[in-house]
Formats: C-alpha cells, structure tokens, sequence
C-alpha cells in the first residue's frame, strides 16, 4: 500500500464507520483476559495496603508512603495511598502493555492488513488504537480508586478529612476531589500512551514494545530524579506525576493540572506524528 493509497482510503471514511472501529477496539480491550488480569492487579494494590494495615499497629509515623500512617483514622486514605504507590510502576506498567500492543499485537498476529482496508486508513487506525489506550488510561487509576474507597470503608471509619492545607472537608468533597486525582492520573498517562503507539509501529514483537515503553517511563523517573539534570526535568512526561497533591488543598490550585496537561499534549502531537510518518511508510504486507 503506498502514501496515495493510503491518503485516498482515509478519505473513504464515514464517522459511522469510524466510531463503529472506535467501539470494536474498546469492547476487543476489555474482552482480552490480559486485560482482567491487569485490572485484577491494580484492584489488588488497596486491597492489600488495607488488609496489611488492618492486621497489624500501623507503620511507624513518617515512616511508608504518603498518606500510609492515616488510614486507621480515615478510610478515605486506602484509596489515597493506593494511588502514591501505583502512579511510579504499576500504572506505567499496564499502560505500557495496552500501548505497547496496539500496532504490534496486529502486526504480530497477522491482522494488520486486514484493518487496513476501507473504509479504514492508517491514520484512522493509528487514532482508534490510540484512543483504546486512552480509554484504559481513565479505568486503571479508576479501579486503584473504586477499590481504595470500598476497602476503606469496609475495614476503617470513615468521615471528614483533613487535606494537606489543613482544611477539613466533607466525604462527599473528598470524593469528588478523588474524581479530580484519578482525571489528572488520566492525562499523566496519555504521554506515554503516546509513545507506546509509536514504539509499537516500529516492530512486530508486541512485548519487545511493551517492555520498551515501560522502559521508558522507568528512565523517565530516574531522570527526574537527579538533580544534576534540573534543567531537563520540566520536558519529562513524568514530571508532573505527582502534581495531584495540588487537588488536596484549599483552594485547589490548578496550575499543576494545566501544566501537565500541556505537556502530555506536547508529546501526544509529537509522538503522534512519529507514529503516523513511520506507519504510513510501514509495510505490513511482508
């Protein structure tokens, strides 16, 4: 298939055609027992920061992560703590393996071809595989979230709670303000959504991509990490990771959510563009 070839069966396109594809890829996502199994994984994360909190006196004050030496006064905390401890590995972990596989996975099993013909374009395509991702981006801090909640309130009290400020607010407030976390986790992983895309239109081997793109965000944070390399931090996709902190003050500061997003965007265009030049130029015929 060449460039033209490629550009005239784009324009064959009909959006009901489209988000018709758009729905497949989602529901073929979610029907893989990869995918259960991953969000059984992420589930698991509060269920046992929960039970081993339960079971024991608690961690020493200071001492574990952020938020770790609360839950016995808070439920609201699981899910809190939860996600601390899912942002750094965990959550790249099986964003890498959806993102990893969306164009090698085909490739791989020999399907490619077939997606390629009309009224599908490479382009189209590239944009279903990704929004697949990113659909999977908003559910996994969602389910560290939902199980955070439920195991809070199975195994702790649960009432008002304090934000970093100072300020207590209302259960329902603090839910509402979790919603707002788990968006801003959302964005933090459409960056490496992104890339994941690309790498995987550069092989046939779905988990070469995928152990690639987990790769990345590992080197991502290592990075961030050393303050020899200050001045490179700000353009790491990673940087921002954490700035949900933001949303557990009052008043909120939004300026952490504006500035990832910004950045995530950056390299969704960028990265989006590699993907695409090195896809249209792809042979998937040999």
């Amino acid at each position: 298939m060449t460039v033209s070839d490629t550009a005239a069966s784009e324009r064959t396109v009909k959006p009901s055609s489209g988000w018709r594809l758009v729905a497949s890829e989602i529901s073929l996502l979610y029907r893989r027992l990869r995918t259960w199994a991953m969000m059984a994984a992420l589930a698991a994360i509060p269920v046992l920061i929960a039970i081993a909190v339960r079971l024991t006196s608690g961690p020493p004050e200071g001492r574990g992560p952020a938020f770790l030496d609360q839950i016995t006064e808070n439920g609201m905390f699981v899910a809190l703590t939860a996600m601390i401890v899912a942002v750094p590995l965990f959550l790249p972990l099986t964003i890498g393996v959806v993102a990893g596989d969306t164009i090698a996975g085909e490739a791989n099993l020999g399907t490619l071809r077939y997606l390629l013909t009309a009224p599908a374009g490479r382009l189209w395509l590239l944009i279903v595989k990704y929004l697949g991702a990113a659909v999977f981006c908003l559910t996994a801090p969602l389910i560290v979230a939902i199980s955070g909640i439920l195991m809070g309130l199975a195994l702790f009290p649960v009432g008002p709670v304090t934000l970093l400020s100072g300020e207590t607010v209302e259960f329902g407030e603090a839910l509402t303000r979790l919603a707002f976390i788990v968006l801003y986790i959302t964005v933090s992983l459409l960056g490496l959504s992104a890339i994941g895309l690309f790498i995987s239109t550069m092989t046939v081997i779905p988990v070469g991509a995928m152990a690639t793109t987990v790769g990345v965000a590992v080197v991502s944070q290592i990075l961030g990490s050393l303050p020899q390399l200050e001045w490179l931090h700000q353009w790491l996709f990673s940087h921002y990771w954490f700035g949900f902190a933001d949303l557990l003050r009052d008043p909120i500061s939004w300026q952490s959510f504006g500035d990832n997003a910004l950045l995530q965007l950056g390299y969704l265009i960028v990265f989006g563009a590699l993907a695409y030049g090195r896809f249209t130029t792809k042979d998937v015929l040999s």
